[in-house]
Parts: C-alpha cells; sequence; structure tokens
C-alpha cells in the first residue's frame, strides 16, 4: 500500500466541496483510503493551514472546525503525526477560544515540562503551560 503526502488544498476541497470537481477528486481519494487502498499523512502544520483557511476564508465556527478535523484525524487511512495531541489542541482551540497552533504548541510544551515564550498574552493567558514574554 502507498503512503501518500496529502497537502492542505486536496483536504480544503474535501472538506468544502469547493470547486466541485476538485472537491469529487479528493472525495475519491478519501474513500481509497477508507477501503485500505492508499494510507493518507497528513502533517500537523497542514492541519493548522487547513484550521486557518476554514477559520479566516470560509468563516467556519471552531465548533464546526473542531468536528470536521477531528472527525477526519480519526479516519481510518489517515495517519497523523501525534494524534491524540492534535485531536487534544482542536478541542483546547474550540474550548478556550485560541488559535489551534498556540494550543499545539502550549500542549508540546506542557508535555516537556517547558514554558513557552511568546508577545501573544491573550491566548496563552488561557492555556495549560508556564509562559513568559521575552525580555
Amino acid at each position: 500500500m502507498s503512503r501518500l503526502w496529502v497537502d492542505a488544498n486536496v483536504i480544503l476541497r474535501f472538506l468544502t466541496k469547493d470547486p466541485p470537481e476538485m472537491a469529487e477528486c479528493s472525495a475519491r481519494l478519501m474513500a481509497k483510503a477508507e477501503m485500505g487502498e492508499v494510507s493518507l499523512y497528513i502533517s500537523p502544520l497542514v492541519l493548522a493551514e487547513v484550521i486557518w483557511v476554514l477559520k479566516s476564508f470560509y468563516r467556519y465556527s471552531m465548533t464546526a472546525i473542531a468536528h470536521v478535523i477531528i472527525s477526519l484525524v480519526s479516519a481510518p487511512g489517515i495517519d497523523v503525526d501525534n494524534r491524540e495531541l492534535v485531536i487534544r489542541a482542536v478541542e483546547l482551540a474550540r474550548d478556550r477560544n485560541v488559535d489551534f497552533v498556540d494550543a499545539y504548541l502550549a500542549l508540546q510544551a506542557a508535555e516537556h515540562g517547558e514554558t513557552v515564550c511568546t508577545f501573544d498574552e491573550s491566548d496563552f493567558r488561557h492555556l495549560p503551560v508556564e509562559w513568559m514574554v521575552p525580555g
């Protein structure tokens, strides 16, 4: 079975069904993964891009984004590094109204017992990690 590294545009076409022709190709690829004909690898960086586009361009709510992303990364034939961390970060971003990337970074740092250095006090005040402002 081959393994394909999937770009954000393929996932976005699948999730948004826009444009229809590309969405259909993406849906066929996802079906092949579900049937075990191919393995699809999705990098957490690609997921961050997908989440950003769904939120900023398509104006999806974080609740809707969390639902589709958690379903996607949990689907048969989908391989994601740190799947559980990704799911926890999506849920944290949804529940605390912060950016996914900040939630993911906070959880990674916390797992290592380390501190995040950031100017983004507004998000990190709501995240379960030690943080500091540079300087």
